[in-house]
């Protein structure tokens, strides 16, 4: 009894032999439950449509289990019928009335086929769960429904009834509703988002929202995220970076009504200072929308404007951080202004814009008054709007560098090495950070920089370190030539090149993907890595699957700007009780091409592994922690048999 005094608190939970044997004989049950399925997806960047229909169809899990209840009563156009009726129920039967009106008949034979669906993904769970879970309003009925085992004849007359009496009272659509629900939030448990929710797509702000409401979900930051945590920290260059983003695609809508973020003083600024823009540099890459001549010519001037704002406020930050190692981004004081041409490693280029009209050749990276005021402006901005505030709140509490998860390791970018196959080492203070103890140090840093944002110590400057550094885990190149992307002819490729860290060529070999899994402290044998932050190029002939199945990349390009060079919209992986499986999924449209297409949406799926006999709880994260507690109550129990601890009973 070393643990006597944990037990006495314990005994104030479960107070005698009956309540502690109870819930010991609950415990050792939900052991034996199958393991609930995980959803993997990554590299979101803003695509909030595409991302909210992965959930609605569960990556094709949800049209899987159609497939298996239904495999011979349905044909397949029936069936896909059936799989939008989930993921879209209001706009289905909006739709069908349209047509001409439902039948009665119509509304029956849909619930009884959700009602099946629903009784097969709930039946992984405990009744407790699948309570709490039900909409309030029609929990008992639903309850009773899931409850009735097909083909029970005492039960058929007692099925029929509700589902009619459901009918006869105008609330068949209104439960259609509240199954789909059901079915989509229990078809996957648990979500994992491997970073990148922000920056080129539309709508960050929402995912963000679907995010926040989601029953489970935990996130694995990305160099995207980081980029927008600091920001909303109030770090100066990461605001520059954002902004610069949001206008190169011409995201203005989720800045202003989204965040709420004032931009009118650097739309100001820009009209006055930057009249006369090369908009074939500055025009914003509009994919798969428009907006007039008016917003594109303010957009253009913005961007310029706030890039050069942003390589000032960088220049400043390198000088300052010499640590950082990155004075090779010091472009603005390698530019002859009046030659219009910049000076690399001897050789000199012509630029392609000169018209710097805010720079001072002398001091090329101080801010000028009005500079000064527009930064402090949208610094303020950033930081004092409750939804950012929100936003940022959740990605520091629910995210993290890295996550160890049922055996696998989940991160977004890369672990640093050397060409050798050695984990890269930073020297910070005088000790070194390499491998696992590189990712926790990182991980204390955004922690401290959250907790303490005005610190002497200016942790939001390793942030920005974070977004564009070497030896970054969440960016992985070289360096990062953004600067001369805008500034320099296109067909200069050797000035472009943004060399990837050698972990990208080194995770094809399966023995370096069992070291990074040995580094971690997860068996090497059976764990998987699973990556995002690199679109994987099928149309190229890459493949998501290295090291010989340990490690699995699932950015396939979600992001329409990634679709020309993926060919795909993106992978995701599902991980059940009995498999994994690595999905590719064509581009989302619209949800009215959803609703309307035949095929489905998945291009393939993989099985990458299967389960000899199906995983049960008692074999996750989740299950060793319940068996610890199943430990401590069975010496509680004990105590009781043996009167070390003195049972209590009500009254």
């Amino acid at each position: 009894m070393k643990d006597l005094k944990y037990l006495q608190l314990l005994a104030d939970q479960f107070p005698n032999i009956p309540a502690v044997s109870t819930e010991i004989i609950n415990l050792k049950a939900i052991l034996n439950l199958p393991k609930s399925t995980e959803h993997f997806l990554t590299d979101l960047h803003g695509e909030a449509e595409a991302f909210k229909y992965m959930l609605k169809t569960a990556s094709g899990v949800i049209e899987y289990k159609i497939d298996q209840i239904f495999s011979d009563s349905l044909t397949d156009t029936e069936k896909r019928e059936l799989a939008t009726l989930i993921f879209y129920p209001k706009s289905k039967m909006k739709e069908l009335h349209a047509r001409g009106g439902i039948p009665p008949e119509w509304y029956k034979e849909a619930l009884d086929y959700m009602v099946r669906i629903s009784q097969e993904v709930s039946s992984i769970y405990t009744r407790s769960k699948v309570r709490k879970a039900l909409p309030e309003e029609f929990a008992y009925i639903i309850e009773e429904l899931l409850h009735i085992k097909k083909g029970d004849p005492n039960k058929k007359d007692y099925k029929d009834q509700i589902l009619t009496t459901i009918i006869e009272i105008d609330q068949a659509e209104n439960f259609i509703i509240s199954l789909s629900e059901l079915i989509q939030s229990f078809a996957v448990d648990k979500l994992h988002i491997i970073g990148d929710i922000f920056d080129r797509g539309p709508a960050p702000d929402v995912i963000m929202n679907v995010l926040k409401n989601h029953h489970n979900v935990d996130i694995q930051w990305g160099n995207h995220d980081i980029l927008w945590m600091g920001a909303a920290l109030g770090q100066k260059s990461l605001i520059a970076t954002a902004l610069r983003i949001a206008l190169r695609y011409g995201n203005l809508e989720f800045l202003e009504e989204g965040y709420g973020i004032n931009m009118r003083p650097l739309a100001r600024f820009a009209m006055s200072n930057y009249q006369k823009v090369n908009s074939e540099i500055f025009k914003p890459k509009l994919i798969e929308r428009e907006l007039d001549q008016d917003e594109i010519n303010i957009m253009t001037q913005m961007h310029k404007a706030i890039a050069v704002i942003q390589f000032k406020l960088e220049g400043q930050l390198i000088k300052k951080r010499p640590e950082f190692k990155m004075n090779e981004a010091l472009y603005l004081e390698k530019i002859d202004y009046q030659k219009g041409i910049i000076v690399l490693n001897g050789k000199e280029y012509k630029l392609t814009d000169s018209d710097f009209p805010t720079i001072d050749p002398q001091d090329p990276y101080r801010l000028s008054s009005w500079e000064e005021e527009v930064i402090e402006q949208l610094r303020y901005s950033f930081r004092n709007n409750d939804r950012l505030k929100a936003d940022i709140r959740f990605l520091f509490n629910n995210g993290n560098m890295y996550r160890k998860y049922n055996g696998n390791l989940l991160f977004h970018g890369c672990l640093p090495m050397n060409e050798e196959g050695s984990f890269s080492a930073i020297e910070v203070e005088g000790k070194k950070y390499s491998g696992k103890n590189l990712m926790d140090f990182f991980d204390d840093v955004i922690r401290r920089s959250y907790s303490n944002p005005d610190s002497n110590h200016n942790f939001k400057d390793w942030l920005w370190y974070l977004w564009r550094g070497e030896l970054s885990p969440l960016f992985g190149k070289e360096k990062m030539t953004t600067f001369l992307r805008y500034f320099t002819e296109e067909d200069k490729s050797e000035l472009y090149l943004e060399k990837k860290n050698p972990y990208y060529q080194a995770r094809e070999k399966e023995y370096i993907c069992k070291k990074i899994l040995a580094e971690f402290g997860l068996n090497p044998e059976t764990g998987h890595i699973i990556n995002g932050h690199t679109p994987v190029a099928e149309k190229k002939g890459e493949s998501p699957i290295k090291g010989n199945g340990r490690l699995l990349v699932i950015d396939g390009g979600i992001s329409a700007a990634y679709h020309e060079k993926t060919g795909i919209a993106g992978y995701t992986l599902t991980y059940s009780n009995t498999k994994m499986r690595l999905i590719s999924h064509e581009p989302f449209i619209s949800k009215k091409n959803a609703l309307h297409k035949d095929s489905r949406d998945t291009i393939s799926a993989t099985d990458v592994l299967r389960f000899e006999k199906p995983q049960k709880i008692a074999d996750t994260d989740i299950g060793k922690k319940l068996g610890e507690d199943v430990k401590y109550l069975i010496q509680l129990l004990t105590a009781y048999q043996d009167g070390i601890i003195k049972e209590k009973y009500p009254g």
